[in-house]
């Protein structure tokens, strides 16, 4: 496909058309109050965004419950005062032309105690002296996925993005090696992605018919096995239970190593699938106008912009006037950062990533 291709509108099942194939994948940044509450810098970010192109922005994880959280300054959307500085953000979405979603957080195993988590692993193995969620605990953190999920369309919204990557608490469950239960949430594969259908079935119901939903699947690591996770996404896409599947892949084009699919790239184990109404896109080093087209030839409706979207806010754009548009290669000093107009929290945060911020720079 050529770079124009990038440029067509996508219909979702649900609400409005994305108006071109560019998506901002959700991320983290640790700018915001640590109540939770979206700070100015928070409203800066999106500001900037709203202004570059994308027919959709996700905004970063965001703790469905107070003691979900696994970030300082994380987002939150798991009370009504969190509405105001959401709502805002929706506004300056809704204004640049893009289509909003936020992203859906709980930090399961891996919440956070130093910042006022509590771990909530699916099995009493996981951590030392804490004890597996009880069926009761399960179902309270799904109604708060739900709760939450009513919020952002309260705020403006037009969806969701559920979080079930990187061993979160969606992804914990689905892992036979994070979650040993003995009840109707563990054993079987079914049972282990019982609490992401029930996430997803639950926000249908409670959110309106214009309402979309994604859902975020990484693939690697935390023990899960990918062809549990392919039946889970077949089951989910031919039911056209979501809008969206965002395939968080460190690299678009990584190659199965081992097993039935060996030596295929681990996206097209997934666009491989009957995917009805729903529309599929992957994340993983989209650095240049030419990687984004590539990944259309390669099955992908839409595709994830990450590293390049911190780097400059107006990936689409520039793609759009280059077609031969490459990002600045990392690390970038800090300044490169601040001129752009990232924010002294958010640049702290990328510190944290190996090869993005040249060491020292101050």
């Amino acid at each position: 496909m050529s770079i124009s291709d990038l440029f067509k509108p996508l219909t979702l099942l649900h609400g409005p058309a994305m108006r071109n194939r560019f998506m901002l994948a959700p991320l983290t940044n640790q700018q915001s109050e640590r109540d939770g509450t979206a700070s100015e810098f928070d409203q800066a970010w999106i500001g900037q965004l709203s202004q570059g192109g994308y027919a959709l922005i996700q905004t970063c994880a965001t703790t469905v419950e107070a003691g979900g959280i696994a970030f300082d300054r994380q987002m939150g959307i798991h009370c009504e005062g969190h509405l105001p500085g959401l709502s805002r953000m929706a506004a300056a979405i809704r204004r640049g032309g893009g289509l909003s979603a936020v992203q859906l957080h709980h930090a399961g195993h891996r919440a956070n105690p130093l910042l006022g988590g509590v771990p909530a692993p699916a099995s009493g193995d996981t951590l030392p002296g804490v004890h597996a969620l009880s069926t009761q605990q399960v179902e309270r953190i799904r109604d708060s996925f739900i709760a939450a999920a009513r919020r952002a369309e309260l705020a403006g919204f037009d969806g969701v993005a559920v979080h079930g990557a990187f061993g979160w608490i969606l992804s914990e469950f689905m892992s036979p090696h994070l979650n040993d239960r003995t009840d109707k949430y563990g054993g079987s594969v079914a049972n282990r992605a019982r609490l992401t259908l029930e996430v997803i079935e639950g926000i249908r119901r409670a959110c309106g018919p214009d309402f979309q939903i994604g859902w975020r699947l990484s693939i690697e690591r935390y023990g899960l096995r990918l062809e549990e996770l392919r039946e889970v996404t077949a089951e989910i896409l031919d039911r056209e239970l979501i809008d969206y599947l965002d395939l968080a892949l460190w690299d678009s084009a990584q190659r199965v190593r081992e097993g039935p699919f060996q030596g295929k790239t681990m996206l097209s184990v997934f666009t491989d699938l009957p995917r009805k109404g729903v529309r599929v896109g992957a994340a993983g080093k989209i650095m240049s106008a030419q990687r984004a087209s590539q990944l259309l030839d390669e099955g992908c409706d839409f595709v994830l912009i990450g590293r390049a979207g911190i780097l400059v806010r107006d990936f689409p754009l520039r793609v759009h006037a280059d077609p031969m548009y490459d990002s600045p290669k990392l690390p970038v000093p800090a300044q490169y950062l601040r001129a752009g107009g990232l924010s002294e929290r958010f640049i702290n945060h990328m510190r944290g990533w190996p090869y993005f911020v040249e060491p020292g720079s101050a």
